[in-house]
């Protein structure tokens, strides 16, 4: 079982530790970390060839599931999570989520490489500008509140995130406070997690030559890994938010990520 070595499952345990760290200090979800690494590290490694990037991206969101749980028990207790719009905009983003889940399974890796590193880039603009948009207007009815989850459940699906970079927005754009937003996004996150893990799952149940471990397009070594280390930084990086300056540090963020979106643009 050489997808099972030692070196590989450090690995992934290395990534969750640089995950964990990350999101407790800023805030935000290490999907954007987790896709590129992991798919390097499965390239390398000659696992789930041409597949690469499903299996990150499944992997990726049912990874959330265990993040999301932790930060939204924590905004909750501050009475932060806007639970009336969580009800109103989760029917959207599962619709959106599993079906686009479904579909990216079946779509071409250069394709899922393509949208991932125009996101990647968009992410990088957002996090060096600091961009927060100014309140326009109150928060929909239903059927935009739902029309908005849809698309924020779909581009999530397609590059492995909670979608907080687009829920966050979208709610401080409705007149929702920021601390109110990123608490809410949190909690979006879990059926986010629950609706692309479940898509991916399906979506791969019966492709080929995945490695051992696969459950469908999730790949439960690094699953494990990354869920390991992330819950023994998160509350390390937590503490370290309170001592440094954020903005500085959101800037050194985005240019990791800049490198990755590089680095991908590299390979295709």
């Amino acid at each position: 079982m050489p997808e099972l070595g030692f070196a590989l499952l450090a690995a992934y345990v290395g990534l969750g530790l640089v995950v964990g760290f990350v999101a407790g200090l800023l805030g935000v979800g290490g999907g954007l970390i987790i896709v590129p690494v992991l798919i390097l590290l499965l390239h390398a490694n000659g696992l789930a060839a041409g597949m690469e990037p499903q299996l990150a991206l499944g992997t990726s969101l049912a990874s959330i599931l265990f993040t999301s749980l932790a930060s939204v028990r924590a905004h909750h207790r501050h009475g932060a999570v806007e639970w009336p719009l969580v009800r109103r905009i989760t029917p959207g983003v599962v619709l959106g989520t599993l079906g686009g889940a479904v579909v990216a399974a079946q779509m071409p890796a250069t394709v899922l490489k393509v949208f991932f590193v125009v996101f990647l880039f968009y992410a990088v603009v957002q996090m060096w500008l600091d961009f927060k948009p100014a309140p326009h207007r109150g928060l929909p009815g239903r059927g935009g509140t739902t029309l908005a989850g849809g698309v924020i459940g779909a581009v999530s699906s397609w590059v492995g995130i909670g979608g907080g970079t687009l829920s966050v927005p979208f709610m401080l754009w409705h007149n929702v406070a920021l601390h109110r937003a990123i608490a809410t996004s949190a909690a979006i996150g879990f059926p986010i997690a629950i609706a692309g893990a479940a898509g991916y799952l399906l979506g791969g149940w019966n492709a080929k030559d995945l490695p051992r471990g696969s459950l469908g397009f999730v790949y439960l070594p690094a699953l494990a890994g990354i869920a390991l280390g992330s819950v023994l930084t998160a509350p390390l990086g937590a503490r370290t938010a309170h001592r440094l300056p954020v903005r500085p540090l959101k800037r050194v963020f985005a240019l990791l990520l800049l490198a990755l979106a590089l680095r991908m643009v590299w390979t295709l």
